[in-house]
């Protein structure tokens, strides 16, 4: 009775011990995924105490098969007692000394120097864990040497169903209602789904998810996971199926095992299973080209090596869901689109969930959304970027890694290269969001080279509204043969790098993906080569800034700024980047955007200085553009000095009646005519005119010009019967060469409505201001200056007529405007202040007039 009460009690002891060892395993692991590597002391004891356990089962295995002495059963019931003392002293250390992901960082500091005084503690467990493995493993051989039938090859109980899947579930996962789709599809007999998307995007954290749902919602199927990055990790994962499984022949080391495993998911009589296949990126890994496959592997009849996907089962016991970088690549594997899902980046509301669950303190939410915006809403950018901030907490808060990763290229980089590990990502690839794309540039340089091109050249534009029509022909070599562009756009597009908008003529690319690339090419030394390159294309696809352009200037304006920090140091390609921040600069003040036209000017001439030399015509050109943008801000003697320069300048290289001298001629009398200087101005402009008609003729549209400016000035100095009939000239002749609706005509309708209103004709200077900004705000915008100034001008005719109300509505609103767009000290604005000034008082509201008044000082 004694005796058998022993039997029941080690056997008790080693299944309560399997049990606790088991959980003291997971305790490390579970440190390993959430903080990265245990430390080294407990690397040995992490690698003994699974043999431990091993060959306590074994134990337990030859006491119940009866093949154990009596005696042996008592000798052995000390060394396990001894093993659970091991084992709980191991539990209570790592308790002490590992950190939990909870732990505030004194804590953390604090179990770090208590680590140090413990690491003898864990290696003489190792030693005492050892000898009990040697001693339970010998009683255990010799034991099964009393059966008929080795003990090794004993018929085990039938392994229940469990998951491969190497990670632990992640508690911060936020749902991006996927999983009835993937579900629905997946009920379908021997399904394949497949998700598709950017590296970092969260395919693989969605199957992991998934993975956990099958096992939650369904205990009796299988779940298994293979990493199909290369031929190696494919056969290690279907060796860990096997392993598992513990199917027929599964330690044979001679047996081919992707066969072995295809085979036994092929058996519906082994139950319902679920296969992810992670990382299916490279094509040539699961589909080797027939000329390459001698080359990837043989047997030993010299028979070709099997495709990889050849091995993964159409049988109706099972599903296989996919995760793949590559959309070609995924349509290849599931064998129709319906069965595609791209995974795109996360929506606000879901990012800003995820930055929430990852940092342990409430984040701003301003600045949680920039971050978030900053990092295109990729999932493992905002894991690696929380990590970061939380690890450097409190000295690193979101708004400091902000504007850190704007400080410049290489601070962003640096961050961006992080690798802040991962336990629920592949261990052996980088966390580092430029890393990880830059694997899939690498693979689409390998297949196919004039795709890579491609995006290369594509990385330096804008991110948005990349034109179709300027790719064609600008990224091939010489040496190219059948370069086809829709395959390589194609490529990119199912690489995901690449989006399509709805029309089919434009692509739009991620910031961070066109960041990733230029790091990629810098690497290379070919970022240079390729600046010069889109700096070329920029020169000969932007026009100048003339009405006729402006459709075309504004859909690749946000390129050519793109071009201003790419100045390229060769003459060739720094002459052509000046000749596209001059036409830039040109329409962009057209557009009422003085500061951004004035820094693209001064770049411009800068370059065109350096390049051309300084008598250059153009050269004198972007002196003269950049005199007319210091005119917009109401900056009028700088101005006049640019103007004069280039006057002179134009006399002594081009000649007196060069139209380009008249134009000049032309720039200094409007803005001598804005300082007041008034007769110098009229002097100006008749001379302008008379080249004009003599040079270009009566209805050239500069000619048109000068009439309208002399009407101006004419204006100014009270000769208001002279100016109308100028006025007058200009808006027919105008009308009738360049339109009804052409910025110039409509200046002409607008200086008529105000020599009207100097002779007191208010109503019919009325009705012009009204026509001219209802289509200035049709053509130009709501907050062009010149909108404004057409809102300013029917201010004053409606205040002439007594309708106050309405006179100070206009005013306000005009005021309003000039404040946002040209700024509190601009001349327009403080002219506006002084006529909302004036229309206060005319109604009797003095106080608000006299707070006009001092705003205006």
């Amino acid at each position: 009775m004694a005796d058998a009460l022993a039997v029941v009690g080690i056997v008790a002891n080693i299944i309560q011990l399997v049990d606790f060892g088991s959980r003291v395993l997971e305790r490390l692991e579970e440190y390993r995924s959430n903080l990265g590597e245990i430390p080294e002391v407990f690397l040995h004891i992490k690698t003994e105490l699974p043999v431990l356990l091993d060959a306590l089962c074994q134990t337990k295995v030859a006491i119940e098969a009866g093949c154990m002495q009596d005696e042996t059963k008592k000798a052995l019931l000390p060394a396990v007692k001894g093993c659970g003392v091991q084992i709980k002293t191991l539990d209570d250390v790592i308790a002490e000394m590992l950190p939990a992901s909870d732990d505030s960082w004194v804590r953390r500091r604090r179990k770090a120097f208590q680590s140090l005084r413990r690491d003898a503690k864990v290696g003489k467990i190792t030693a005492v864990v050892r000898g009990y493995i040697q001693t339970l493993t010998y009683h255990a051989a010799a034991s099964s040497s009393l059966l008929k039938t080795p003990l090794a090859v004993q018929t085990l109980p039938y392994p229940a169903p469990s998951s491969t899947v190497p990670f632990r579930r992640d508690p911060h996962f936020i749902d991006r209602k996927i999983f009835t789709e993937i579900k629905y599809k997946s009920q379908q007999s021997a399904s394949r789904v497949a998700l598709v998307g950017l590296g970092g995007v969260g395919k693989s954290q969605i199957a992991i998810e998934y993975a956990y749902r099958v096992r939650d919602e369904s205990p009796t199927t299988w779940v298994f996971w293979v990493h199909a990055g290369t031929r190696a990790r494919f056969e290690e994962g279907y060796r860990r199926i096997a392993e598992m499984t513990r199917m027929e022949g599964w330690d044979n080391p001679k047996v081919d095992i992707l066969r072995l495993v295809r085979n036994w998911l092929c058996d519906e009589s082994n139950g319902r299973w679920v296969m992810i296949v992670d990382n299916v990126d490279d094509s040539d890994v699961v589909f080797p080209p027939l000329d390459r496959t001698q080359a990837i592997g043989s047997d030993k009849s010299g028979q070709a090596a099997e495709s990889l996907s050849d091995f993964l089962p159409q049988s109706p016991n099972g599903s296989i869901l996919i995760t793949s970088r590559s959309r070609d690549v995924a349509y290849r594997l599931t064998g129709s689109h319906t069965y595609i899902r791209e995974v795109k980046p996360m929506d606000e509301g879901d990012a800003l969930a995820l930055l929430r669950k990852k940092l342990s303190f409430d984040a701003n939410e301003h600045n949680a959304i920039e971050l978030l915006q900053a990092l295109d809403y990729m999932p493992l950018a905002i894991t690696q970027a929380a990590a970061y901030i939380e690890q450097r907490a409190p000295r690193m808060t979101i708004s400091r890694y902000l504007d850190e990763i704007r400080k410049s290229d290489h601070d962003r980089a640096r961050l961006l290269k992080k690798d802040m590990g991962d336990g629920r990502r592949d261990g052996r690839v980088s966390n580092s969001i430029i890393t990880t794309w830059q694997i899939s540039f690498e693979h689409i340089r390998k297949d196919l080279p004039t795709a890579a091109r491609l995006l290369s050249l594509m990385s330096l534009f804008d991110r948005q509204g990349i034109p179709e029509s300027l790719l064609h022909n600008r990224y091939q070599r010489d040496e190219d043969k059948d370069v086809d562009f829709e395959e390589d756009i194609h490529t990119l597009i199912s690489y995901s790098l690449v989006e399509i908008n709805a029309g089919g003529n434009e692509f739009e690319m991620h910031r961070l993906v066109q960041f990733s690339m230029k790091k990629w090419l810098e690497l290379y030394d070919k970022l240079d080569g390729w600046k010069w390159t889109y700096v070329m294309l920029m020169d000969d696809n932007y026009p100048v800034g003339l009405y006729e352009n402006w459709t075309v200037c504004q859909a690749l304006f946000p390129h050519a700024q793109t071009a201003v920090a790419y100045r390229p140091t060769d003459i060739k390609p720094l002459e052509a980047w000046a000749s596209v921040l001059f036409k830039a600069a040109w329409y962009t003040s057209e557009m009422g955007n003085y500061q951004a036209a004035q820094e693209m000017g001064l770049s411009a001439l800068e370059a065109r200085e350096a390049t051309l030399g300084a008598e250059h015509p153009e050269t004198l050109a972007s002196i003269s553009r950049l005199g007319s943008v210091l005119r917009g801000q109401g900056k009028y003697e700088e101005a006049e000095a640019m103007h004069r320069r280039a006057l002179e300048a134009k006399e002594r290289v081009l000649g007196e009646e060069h139209p380009d001298t008249l134009t000049s001629i032309n720039n200094l009398g409007s803005v001598l005519e804005r300082q007041g200087k008034y007769e110098e101005a009229e002097a100006m402009h008749q001379r302008a005119l008379e080249g004009y008609e003599k040079v270009l003729g009566l209805e050239h549209p500069d000619t048109l010009t000068g009439i309208n400016n002399l009407g101006l000035v004419l204006s100014r100095q009270g000769k208001y019967e002279e100016a109308e009939a100028m006025h007058r000239w200009a808006l027919e002749t105008r009308e009738k060469v360049l339109g009804l609706e052409h910025p110039d005509t409509l200046n002409s309708i607008n200086n008529l409505g105000c020599a009207l209103e100097r002779q007191g004709k208010y109503e019919e200077a009325e009705a012009m201001h009204r026509r001219v900004l209802e289509t200035r705000e049709k053509v130009l915008g709501l907050e062009r200056p010149d909108t404004l100034n057409s809102i300013n001008n029917l201010g004053c005719a409606l205040e002439r007529q007594g309708k106050y109300e309405e006179a100070e509505a206009m005013h306000q609103r005009a005021l309003k405007g000039y404040e946002k767009v040209l700024g509190l000290e601009h001349p327009d604005t403080l002219n506006s202040i002084n006529n909302l000034e004036c229309v206060l008082e005319s109604q009797g509201k003095y106080e608000e007039a006299k707070k006009m008044n001092r705003r205006a000082r």
